[in-house]
């Protein structure tokens, strides 16, 4: 293992706090840099300072030039968290989105090639994909068309094949599918992938992206309005209320464990790749619906069963899940921390 001076972006966070401690364990040098916006961080950051406490924390914004030009002096690599999480709540989210996330890279990106850095570690998302890999019977694999708020509203969850209209069965996505963003935030995660790719091809580093499924563990961040299904589903039973599942509950997903998310950017980092950009599918490799994880959580807690509510968000994809095999064989990566076992851990029991 190269031991290398990494600065984390986003380091602050749920999945970034993992990264630092896996990283400085694994023996890093780290510099955390962070704007602990307060709609992310709702006590001020006073939590991720104390999580920090293993690395140089400077709190600041990725689209500030003047402050990246000090915190990357002497980094041989960063690993780029920093982005505002969440589908989209709606269309008047869309500019921060795409200044958060994508103006921030871009800044980032040119800042790291000033500053000589040769190695980037990206968060995406699995959301770039849009819906997952669909089957029909009679035409093979077709690429599903958006779901429409008319079939929502009439309970119809699952897309049809759109040159039959027949049904499909959903399977693994492998990494050279098609990148088809479905919302506000999966758009930036596209963009975000190609301009490291752009950043790689023309200063000849090297550059990962790691298309995240849904990360779950203690510290998920709560009660704010872009938080994650499981963490939705935490708040409901912390409240002793029955967690509320959209459509029919059985939209496929991987939840895959925040320290196996760590380690994956230990691997990505630590990987003999030549120079250039590529990207690996981050999951647990186990299939899980919503509606199960909702009920592995309400079990883990001793609280109430989830209800099935019908309600729907149209930016949401019906069946996600990938084959995060690539990532095993060319990382060797691969996730250790089963659902029951993470859950237990995620509630305290």
């Amino acid at each position: 293992m190269t031991q290398r001076r990494v600065v984390v972006t986003g380091g602050g966070g749920f999945i970034g706090s993992a990264v630092v401690s896996t990283l400085a364990r694994g023996g890093h040098d780290v510099v955390v840099l962070d704007s602990l916006r307060p709609d992310v961080h709702r006590d001020g950051g006073s939590a991720a300072r104390l999580r920090l406490e293993v690395a140089e924390l400077v709190v600041g914004d990725v689209r500030d030039t003047e402050t990246l030009g000090r915190v990357l002096a002497g980094a041989d690599a960063v690993v780029h968290l920093a982005a505002k999480v969440g589908l989209g709540v709606d269309v008047d989210d869309m500019d921060d989105y795409v200044s958060s996330n994508d103006l921030g890279t871009a800044v980032l990106l040119r800042a790291a090639a000033g500053a000589a850095v040769s190695r980037l570690v990206q968060a995406s998302s699995m959301v770039v994909y849009g819906e997952g890999l669909y089957t029909c019977a009679e035409h093979g694999v077709v690429p599903p068309g958006a779901r429409t708020a008319e079939a929502l509203q009439r309970q119809e969850f699952e897309p049809p094949c759109p040159a039959c209209g027949g049904a499909l069965s959903p399977g693994l996505v492998g990494e050279s599918a098609l990148l088809d963003p479905r919302n506000t935030y999966a758009a930036t995660k596209v963009a975000q992938e190609h301009l490291a790719s752009s950043w790689a091809r023309e200063t000849g580093s090297a550059a990962v992206s790691l298309r995240l499924h849904n990360v779950y563990g203690p510290g998920l961040p709560r009660d704010t309005r872009y938080a994650g299904v499981a963490a939705r589903f935490i708040s409901s039973l912390d409240r002793g209320e029955p967690p509320r599942v959209f459509e029919d509950g059985r939209q496929r997903r991987d939840f895959v464990h925040v320290d196996d998310v760590a380690g994956a950017f230990a691997a990505a980092l630590d990987a003999d790749d030549t120079a250039g950009h590529r990207a690996y599918n981050v999951g647990s490799g186990t299939v899980t619906t919503i509606g199960g994880m909702a009920q592995a959580l309400a079990d883990a807690r001793g609280g109430p069963d989830p209800i099935i509510t019908g309600e729907y968000r149209l930016g949401d994809v019906r069946h996600i899940t990938a084959s995060s095999d690539l990532a095993r064989d060319r990382l060797g990566w691969s996730a250790t921390i089963p659902l029951t076992l993470g859950v237990r851990d995620m509630v305290g029991a």
